[in-house]
């Protein structure tokens, strides 16, 4: 096995095409921004559609609302803002005047997880996939490239209700290409295996190929899925994946606690129980530093995935 990688790029750079995409074939998208227009993107947006674009400081709550009333007057609404300040301050808006009211507004936290680096553990959203999947309504998405992230982003737009898109910010490698199936809710297969299943999302999708790669070297089979969508969950792959595999290893940015392995550990456990281990933020805020440094500071790495692995299969 050989990964193929098409450069790095970080994934908000495609939401950023997309969203002008999208601007030149529909009308009625509209993009708000929280005072952080250029580190989300949604500059792109402003530059050609300024009339469509609304920018609402440094207000996450209000800006909910406000995306809330324009997707109810007929818009299809962007709010964007740091993943941190999307799911913590705008929390009970998002709750109730999104979730609740079922209107469509597609959330875009960017800076998701430690990889923001130097910005430190108050822009670091290590807890927003759980605090959005638990909503009910709620679609939520962690592409794992920038062209995934296009795709998902425009898939978005036409996905009825609101959706909860999560970004990041360092550069990531490009694994995915054009002809690739994106379907919400669906996952991808990226490779087969027979002794052990990988299911990652996100930046850890990389990480899973790349420790599916280590572990073929031990003549060890892993299959490799990329959960993007972590709700509504794919259940049916991972069923199969538990059934004709045996053992699960998750890998996520993310808190392990009520994130992406959680909601895998909830298909597993009530069709197929079997052995599991998770890749994860351990129930500590993130640190500022160097991005690769944070991952091996929290064990996110490749590697971290093959020790994993192996402590897995010996339940087996």
């Amino acid at each position: 096995m050989s990964i193929q990688t098409y450069g790095s790029k970080p994934t908000r750079d495609g939401f950023g095409e997309a969203l002008v995409e999208l601007g030149q074939k529909r009308d009625d998208i509209v993009v708000l921004s929280a005072d952080l227009t250029e580190s989300t993107r949604a500059a792109w947006f402003k530059e050609k559609f300024p009339e469509r674009f609304f920018s609402m400081g440094v207000s996450e709550q209000d800006m909910m609302g406000t995306a809330a009333g324009l997707a109810l007057s007929g818009k299809v609404a962007f709010a964007c803002t740091f993943g941190a300040f999307a799911a913590g301050r705008a929390w009970d808006q998002i709750r109730v005047s999104l979730a609740y009211m079922k209107t469509n507004v597609k959330i875009v936290g960017t800076h998701g997880g430690i990889s923001v680096g130097e910005d430190g553990p108050t822009h670091q959203a290590n807890e927003e996939i759980a605090l959005m999947r638990i909503l009910p309504g709620m679609t939520v998405i962690v592409p794992c490239d920038a062209l995934e992230t296009k795709k998902a982003t425009i898939a978005s737009a036409s996905h009825a209700g609101p959706v909860y898109l999560r970004l990041g910010r360092s550069g990531v490698p490009l694994i995915t290409k054009e002809g690739d199936v994106f379907k919400i809710g669906k996952a991808n297969l990226l490779k087969d295996g027979k002794d052990i299943t990988i299911i990652a999302c996100g930046i850890e999708v990389y990480e899973a190929l790349r420790a599916a790669e280590a572990l073929e070297k031990e003549n060890i089979s892993a299959r490799v899925i990329n959960l993007h969508t972590i709700k509504p969950i794919d259940k049916e792959i991972i069923i199969k994946a538990a059934k004709e595999t045996g053992a699960i290893v998750t890998a996520e940015e993310h808190t392990v606690m009520a994130g992406m392995g959680s909601a895998v550990s909830e298909v597993v456990s009530q069709n197929s129980p079997v052995p599991m281990e998770f890749i994860g933020v351990k129930d500590r805020f993130g640190e500022s530093g160097d991005p690769k440094e944070l991952f091996k500071l929290f064990g996110l790495t490749a590697d971290d995935i093959v020790k994993a692995t192996k402590r897995v299969i010996a339940r087996k």
